[in-house]
């Protein structure tokens, strides 16, 4: 069997991987438009962003392996059509047959638009190398940076710039930051950790434009105050890479839409990822973090080779933010109860989602057994009351 992979990122590899480790002799093939090989996206914005992590430890796997392992890397090339009936992947060097063909094709950072200054140099995204590699050299102390978004990639990139020097602001325009991820008590703790670096953060404020002629230098707000800018970095979320798909006359459902296997509408044809959304408890769900991405794609890479076994996602992430690491399992969609315990050390504390009587999601901040108990809980499908949860001096109580 002829496999080909579209896009390069961790859950191409991890289906990569997969295939050969359960036994796939057939050719393997990825194709994907950036130069460097499969590397891991979330120390892009810290880690490496800082200083403290090279290219060569960002890399999935060194050259050697790919080489051992057979598969063909096509780095630096970009598909350019899926023709479903023929089975054959269209680029801008070349035409790949494939007998299962898998997208693995991420998403794209949402950008302003051009008439609000969206295309200005000095303005930027993050989300892969290129990005990152554009925007390090102008993160110099004593500069201006404006951050529009409270998300999460919005405060990380807040946090790296504060650790560096600059003066950073960040601008939301929901009524407070982490408005669709996390719950108000979530939200203060961050808003602290901010605050105490300073950090200014302006919530529910929308913008006018990124102001400048040849380049951004402020940020102007609604209300007619304008924020001097040397540079702007725009974390407003991600789309999910669609285009190829939707040209091949898949399905979309904010994403390619799969079913339980990770099946799109042809059923030569699958999806894993940022751009894959899936079946879930009656409705359909687009995940986006490492986590799915790995996951998803393993098992992929498994129905492919016969397994028909259903994809049941078992949601974790993760942000680092200054010196403290939020920690979350679990989805809160749904929740209509959120319970906080606090922990001893400062900027520090969990947040547990319930949906009736049962937790769904926790969030823990500098608290790893939180973590770990909630996460735990979830995985069991067990749930402590919401009263236990606010009240045990023990958090090894919630296990009983």
């Amino acid at each position: 069997m002829n496999i080909v992979i579209l896009g390069a990122g961790q859950a191409a590899a991890s289906a990569a991987a997969r295939l050969r480790g359960l036994g796939h002799q057939g050719t393997i093939t990825i194709i994907g438009d950036e130069p460097a090989p499969p590397y891991q996206r979330p120390p892009l914005s810290k880690a490496y962003l800082l200083g403290q992590m090279g290219l060569d430890r960002l890399t999935l796997r060194n050259a050697a392996w790919w080489d051992e392992q057979a598969i063909d890397l096509h780095l630096g090339e970009r598909a350019t059509r899926i023709d479903a009936a023929a089975q054959v992947v269209d680029s801008d060097r070349g035409s790949y047959p494939y007998d299962a063909l898998i997208l693995t094709l991420g998403a794209v950072p949402r950008r302003l638009p051009a008439a609000m200054g969206g295309d200005l140099p000095g303005t930027h995204v993050i989300r892969n190398l290129a990005d990152i590699d554009r925007l390090a050299p102008e993160l110099q102390p004593g500069r201006n940076l404006v951050v529009i978004g409270g998300g999460y990639i919005g405060l990380e990139a807040a946090a790296v710039a504060r650790k560096l020097g600059l003066n950073v602001t960040l601008v939301e325009s929901a009524p407070r930051i982490l408005g669709r991820v996390a719950a108000t008590e979530t939200a203060q703790m961050i808003r602290d950790l901010h605050h105490a670096h300073g950090v200014t953060i302006l919530e529910g404020m929308a913008i006018a434009r990124i102001t400048g002629d040849s380049r951004a230098n402020g940020v102007a707000l609604a209300d007619g105050r304008t924020l001097p800018a040397d540079l702007v970095i725009c974390g407003i979320g991600v789309t999910p890479e669609t285009a190829l798909a939707e040209n091949a006359g898949l399905t979309l459902d904010n994403g390619i839409a799969t079913n339980a296997f990770g099946r799109t509408s042809d059923p030569r044809i699958w999806a894993a990822g940022d751009c894959a959304s899936l079946p879930l408890d009656g409705g359909t769900l687009r995940l986006e973090s490492v986590g799915n991405a790995i996951d998803m794609a393993e098992a992929v890479a498994a129905n492919i080779l016969g397994a028909a076994r259903p994809y049941v996602p078992k949601p974790w992430f993760w942000s680092d933010q200054f010196d403290a690491k939020l920690q979350i399992a679990g989805l809160l969609n749904g929740y209509d109860r959120s319970v906080l315990r606090r922990a001893d050390a400062p900027h520090s504390g969990s947040t547990w989602y319930f949906r009736g009587d049962r937790l769904i999601a926790v969030d823990a901040l500098n608290d790893a057994r939180a973590y770990m108990v909630g996460k735990r809980l979830i995985e069991a499908g067990r749930s402590p009351s919401p009263e236990l949860v606010a009240t045990a001096t023990d958090i090894k109580e919630l296990m009983a």
